[in-house]
């Protein structure tokens, strides 16, 4: 969540950086009901802490008076103090159900945006900054759906039987494909980056969504499960995200933990509500898909390295699977609710004849950290003194999603002869297999 002094003493800040968004009037409106919540909030609690200091030197009368013998105005002390009990009681209540209407609002406005993020309204507006590699000149390119299909190893009409749309069935060669490809995503950032591996579960409570900012705002994009799991609202992840982060929620950590880097494969989960229509064939946009998901906590200090470190991470893969990409900046319109600042990486499709997202490198800042009470303590002042504990920057990156890398792959290596060359970088996991044959 943005810090509430910020939309508090910066209203108009938080609304300059809700314009470069392309707001709604309604987020616009929140940032003033906040500053007027919190203007109620400090004449109730000025109300009630004058209440207690006059509450404390009455009951001090009380016994004065008794021990004076003058009863019938120590029993009016009484009744007095007896109502300035039940009006505390009264505004502490109200204080607690303003408390949580401020906090309903705050997590319902995006993060801010870093200053090197461009205005713009959509995808149209995103930045192109640099490209890597040729694009492959294939006559006539199949796309990954007939590449697949006329392997024999992509079933899409047998997952259709069994779940509907957006769900597939690899079979053979392209299921160890994919296999081959985690193995490979995983072995990079352990072996080479010092990335510490997880293996986190797949059904997190409403807590852990609302930390990552999945939810209040995307719950339609989620698949809720019907019965609660241990008490609480349950549901599907949408990437490994949401348990990583959450893993640290509620924690305060010591500056000598940080960075943490971790990476985690897992199944995803999306309902794809907002998607209607788009990419419904194939592997691009489904409802079960696999990724391997980066995840750095870090200093505030740090915070701007460890980005431009996690986008290396994925174009490395890029590169060394030797798929053309390109990086692009989104622009404010594009970008997501909980990011300051995030890269898109777009690897190039020969059967649309242009780039798709394949991975998204986003910045945080503090906004997660916040909304999920994750804290680190920085080293001590001068003098030796303890510092406050703070909120740490939270980062994550997909290296990469894995079935759109399998749709690059089929795409960009197919052969006239119907087959397709496996990338030599997988070969090692692919026990002989060099390329993708029709299946027997």
């Amino acid at each position: 969540m943005i810090d509430p002094r910020k939309l508090t003493e910066q209203p108009d800040l938080v609304k300059e950086h809700l314009l470069r968004r392309n707001a709604s009037e309604e987020l616009h409106a929140s940032v003033d009901q906040m500053v007027k919540l919190e203007w109620r909030r400090r004449v109730m609690i000025q109300e009630r802490d004058h209440l207690r200091a006059d509450r404390n030197t009455l009951s001090k009368q009380i016994g004065q008076l008794m021990r004076e013998g003058k009863r019938d105005e120590a029993e009016e002390v009484k009744a007095r103090v007896g109502n300035e009990k039940a009006r505390i009681a009264e505004l502490e209540t109200k204080l607690e159900d303003l408390e949580q209407t401020k906090r309903d609002v705050v997590m319902s406005l995006p993060n801010l945006l870093h200053p090197d993020v461009p205005a713009g309204k959509g995808e149209e507006d995103n930045v192109v900054l640099r490209s890597w590699g040729d694009v492959p000149n294939i006559e006539a390119p199949q796309a990954h759906v007939e590449v697949g299909e006329g392997l024999g190893l992509l079933d899409l009409d047998r997952s259709a039987k069994l779940s509907g749309a957006r769900f597939a069935v690899l079979k053979g060669g392209l299921a160890r494909l994919e296999r081959a490809l985690v193995n490979f995503f995983l072995d990079t950032h352990t072996g080479e980056h010092g990335y510490t591996e997880l293996m986190v579960p797949y059904i997190v409570q409403r807590p852990a969504m609302e930390g990552t900012g999945q939810l209040p705002k995307f719950e339609n994009d989620m698949f809720k499960l019907s019965q609660p799991v241990n008490g609480d609202d349950a549901f599907l992840i949408p990437t490994a995200e949401v348990p990583v982060t959450n893993l640290h929620r509620e924690e305060i950590l010591s500056h000598e933990q940080l960075p943490l880097r971790y990476c985690a494969f897992t199944p995803c989960f999306r309902a794809e509500a907002g998607s209607a229509g788009r990419d419904v064939r194939g592997l691009i946009r489904q409802h079960q898909f696999h990724k391997v998901e980066l995840v750095h906590v870090c200093t505030p200090e740090d915070s701007e390295a460890e980005h431009e470190l996690l986008l290396s991470r994925a174009e490395d893969l890029l590169q060394r699977l030797g798929l053309a990409y390109r990086v692009v900046l989104l622009c404010g319109g594009d970008t997501s609710f909980a990011a300051h600042k995030c890269y898109d990486l777009e690897v190039w499709l020969p059967s649309q004849g242009q780039y798709r997202e394949i991975s998204s490198v986003s910045n945080f800042v503090d906004f997660q950290a916040r909304r999920m009470s994750m804290r680190y303590r920085p080293p001590p002042r001068d003098g030796g003194k303890p510092s406050k504990p703070t909120a740490p920057h939270t980062l994550n990156g997909s290296a990469l999603a894995v079935g759109r890398t399998v749709v690059a792959i089929l795409e960009n290596f197919q052969q006239p002869d119907g087959s397709v060359r496996i990338p030599e970088c997988l070969h090692p996991y692919m026990g002989g297999l060099t390329e993708l044959r029709p299946a027997d």
